[in-house]
Order: C-alpha cells, then sequence, then structure tokens
C-alpha cells in the first residue's frame, strides 16, 4: 500500500472525503509503520497530516490525535505550517479538548486566519461554551476580521444547542443586519437546537417559517433529519407524516439520516408496519437505524422479531453499539427469553467490548424479575460494579409488587428512599405489595411516612390530538 507515497496519499485522501474516518486513519498509521521499517525513522508526509487529524476528530480519537501531534512537534516544517495547526486545532475541538485546542490557537499567533478563528469558535459553541464564541467573534472584529457566514452559523449553532432561542435569534438578526444572510445550516441550526432542549412547539414554528420564508432557503436533509424527532417524541404521527411527503417531494426520502430518522419516527408512533417497510427498502443502514427497528419491535411486542433483526444485523456486519443491546435486552424481557437475554449480556462485554451501563444493568433486573426469578435479580444487583440507581431498583420493586415478595420489596424501596428521598411513587409500590400480602398497618405506616416527608408523586400524562 505504501510502495509509492502518491498512492497512500490519493488512498488516504480518498478515505476522507467519502467520510471512511477509520479507514483513512487505519491506511496513515499503517504507512507509518511500513515507513519507519523501511527508513529507522519516522517520516509523515505534509499532506496526510490534515487529513489524518480529520479523521480523528470526526471519530473522536484524542489519543491518535495527540500522537500525531507529536509527530507534528518533532518535524520543524510541520511545526512551523498553519494548514497543520488549524488541523490541530481542528481536532482537539471537535474531541471536547477545547483548553489543547486554544492552547493550539495561542501558538499560531502570528500565522492565524479567519479558518483558525472559526475553528476555535466553533468548538467552543459545540461544547456548551456560546458566549466564549460570542466573546471570540466579538475579538476578530477588534483585530480587524470580518467575520463570515461560517462565523455567524457557529455562533447561533451554540445558542441553539444551550436552549437559549432569543439570543440565537437576535444574532440572526445581527447578521442580517452585517449583510450576512441566513442560509440552511443556519435554521437547521435553530431547528436542531429546540428539539435538542425539547421545544417541540418551537422547533415547528421554526421548520413552517423557514418552508414559507421565501427566501430560497428550503430544508435540507440534516433540517428533515432534525425536525422528525420532534414528531416522534410526542407521537404527533400526522405532521410527521406530512414532514415525510416533504422529503418525498424533496427527493431525500433515501438519504440515510432521514431515512434513519423516519424509521424511528413510525416506530416511536407504534406504526411499525410502515417503519418495517420504510427499513427494508433502505439502500444503506447505519447502527443508528437498525437500534430504532430493534427498539421499535421490542416496544411493541414483536420480541421474537427484534431478536432475529438483530441476529440479521450482525450477519449483514453492522457492529452494535451500547443502545442496541439496551433494545435487544428489552426484547429479551418483555418476550421472557431470561437464557438468552444473559447469554447478550454476557456476548456484550466479552465479545463486542461494550461495558454495561446503568440502563443495561435495569434490564436485567427487569428480566430476572418479570420471570419471577427475584433471588436472581437480587444477586445480580449486589454484584454490579456501578452503583444501582433509581430504575435499577425499581426495576426490583415493581418485580417484587408483582410477584408477592414484600421482604425483599422492603428492601428495594429502602434503597429507592435513598437514591429518590423525594419520590412518593415508591412508597405506592411498596403500600401496594404490602396491601397485597394483607399487612394494613404496614401501609398506613408508608403513607404516613410519605405525608410527612411532603413526597410528591409525578403527575401522569397522555397526548392527545384534536382537530378543531
Amino acid at each position: 500500500m505504501c510502495a509509492a507515497t502518491g498512492s497512500w496519499l490519493k488512498q488516504l485522501t480518498s478515505a476522507s472525503r467519502q467520510g471512511r474516518h477509520g479507514h483513512a486513519l487505519h491506511i496513515f498509521f499503517t504507512c507509518l509503520r511500513l515507513r519507519s521499517s523501511d527508513h529507522g525513522t519516522v517520516e509523515p508526509h505534509a499532506a496526510a497530516i490534515p487529513s489524518a487529524l480529520r479523521a480523528c476528530g470526526h471519530l473522536g480519537h484524542a489519543a491518535s490525535g495527540r500522537l500525531i501531534h507529536a509527530l507534528v512537534l518533532t518535524r520543524a516544517a510541520l511545526a512551523t505550517d498553519a494548514v497543520a495547526a488549524t488541523a490541530l486545532l481542528d481536532m482537539y475541538a471537535k474531541c471536547g479538548l477545547v483548553a489543547s485546542a486554544r492552547r493550539v490557537f495561542e501558538e499560531m499567533r502570528p500565522r492565524r486566519d479567519l479558518v483558525a478563528w472559526n475553528a476555535l469558535l466553533a468548538g467552543y459553541a459545540r461544547h456548551g461554551l456560546p458566549e466564549r464564541a460570542l466573546a471570540l467573534a466579538v475579538k476578530m472584529r477588534g483585530r480587524g476580521m470580518r467575520p463570515d457566514l461560517v462565523t455567524w452559523n457557529a455562533t447561533v449553532s451554540g445558542y441553539a444547542l444551550a436552549g437559549d432561542d432569543q439570543m440565537a435569534l437576535d444574532l440572526v438578526g445581527a447578521m442580517q443586519e452585517a449583510g450576512v444572510q441566513p442560509d440552511v445550516v443556519t435554521w437547521t441550526s435553530l431547528v436542531s437546537g429546540s428539539v435538542l432542549n425539547f421545544q417541540y412547539d418551537r422547533a415547528r414554528t421554526l421548520f413552517r417559517r423557514m418552508v414559507a420564508a421565501g427566501t430560497g432557503v428550503l430544508p435540507s436533509s440534516a433540517t428533515i433529519a432534525s425536525i422528525l424527532p420532534a414528531f416522534a417524541n410526542v407521537a404527533d404521527m400526522k405532521r410527521g407524516k406530512e414532514v415525510h411527503a416533504y422529503a418525498v417531494v424533496a427527493g431525500v426520502e433515501q438519504d440515510l439520516t432521514v431515512s434513519s430518522a423516519l424509521v424511528d419516527m413510525y416506530a416511536k408512533c407504534g406504526l411499525v408496519l410502515e417503519a418495517r417497510r420504510l427499513f427494508d427498502k433502505m439502500a444503506e443502514r447505519s447502527t443508528v437505524t437498525w437500534n430504532s427497528m430493534v427498539f421499535g419491535l421490542a416496544n411493541s411486542g414483536h420480541c421474537q422479531e427484534a431478536i432475529g433483526l438483530f441476529d440479521r444485523m450482525l450477519h449483514d456486519g453492522a457492529r452494535p453499539d451500547h443502545l442496541t443491546f439496551t433494545a435487544v435486552l428489552t426484547a429479551c424481557s418483555y418476550g421472557g427469553m431470561v437464557e438468552l437475554g444473559k447469554d447478550l449480556y454476557r456476548a456484550m462485554q466479552e465479545e463486542y467490548g461494550v461495558e454495561p451501563r446503568l440502563e443495561h444493568c435495569a434490564c436485567m433486573v427487569h428480566l430476572l424479575g418479570r420471570a419471577g426469578r427475584l433471588a436472581e435479580a437480587y444477586d445480580f444487583i449486589k454484584a454490579m460494579a456501578l452503583e444501582p440507581d433509581c430504575f435499577v431498583w425499581g426495576a426490583l420493586l415493581g418485580a417484587c409488587r408483582s410477584h408477592g415478595n414484600v421482604e425483599l420489596a422492603e428492601v428495594a424501596a429502602s434503597r429507592l428512599l435513598t437514591v429518590e428521598p423525594a419520590n412518593a411513587a415508591n412508597c405506592l409500590l411498596l403500600s401496594g405489595a404490602l396491601a397485597s400480602a394483607g399487612r394494613p398497618n404496614d401501609v398506613a405506616k408508608i403513607k404516613k411516612l410519605a405525608k410527612r416527608r411532603r413526597m410528591k408523586k409525578l403527575d401522569g400524562c397522555s397526548w392527545l390530538e384534536t382537530h378543531s
């Protein structure tokens, strides 16, 4: 692969442009190793550094990025190269190492251009520091540099992601006054920021404004993929279908991010057959797509189908992540497949290198508890490496109530009162178990405890679509 410098550089650049960042990084380090064995020293090619660093940033591989940074510092030509320095800055910013990005930026002092300023500003905005992003934009103007569309969009995105919609809209007004017109990235930032902060009505209003604005800026595939969760998370099937129709007309229905978001929306709205129809006609699928479909099947009671789809996912070469295992363990729990669930939990760690999270532990307790294996569920909790949270103990308490194990229910409830001292629902579950066991005096004591501690039960709610 590395016999000719031009050959491997071409492969590296091609992989980077196609978004195959893992492959790009593999090519870079493989060629470095081969060149090192041939010449006795590591001589990174200057043109390869930006592509390799871009791959590190997209993958979040800060450790690999630091290795490349070390190589850059040992080569005088690279250490003074503005393109390599900007790529380093951008890599650190995308990996969330904003302080490291700032240090690279400060060391670039004589060579800083607008691209470098924008890379640092975007890093601040992306990682919850919109005030610093805005301060940097102001500082740019003080240095005689004119913020461009990238600068404005990064700053707007920072405030939108932080949930400060008003400031984000004020900045859009300011950019128009400065002679910079909002583009599709600006609008998408506003929409996605509202969705991520659960402001679904606002997100829908912004999307409608974008479509009806008449400015020639129309929703892109990224905009559509951003707005669909606003309908999925509240099961607003009617308006979700309208956006689906728009995606078809716009010719972006088959875009991977759009089709994945559509599968997720239909699955969450309970239209599993429609979600499966879309899923089956997709030309390619990401892990996100597979997860959405497995979750949809599991939550709709199609547990065997969910397991079958998981097997197909593995057969197709897709790599399962922690959410995949949450979905498939949920299917095992609802389907009563205890032994399969235990095997998958073990395989998750040993074969796929996914460390158990609290949601996996809660699924396992739920799985064992529903099957009546309460002692085994309690032993599982005691053996956990993580500190059990309210969902883990809640799963055990719910199972104890269902199966009438009052003694273990009292243990689970006492732990829940430590983890969630103000949640009255835990006391209600325990009092239900005590009532079923014929212990009215203890029920009265639990109710008095809840009243004395002024516990509150979270109100339940339902979504009802009306036509007026």
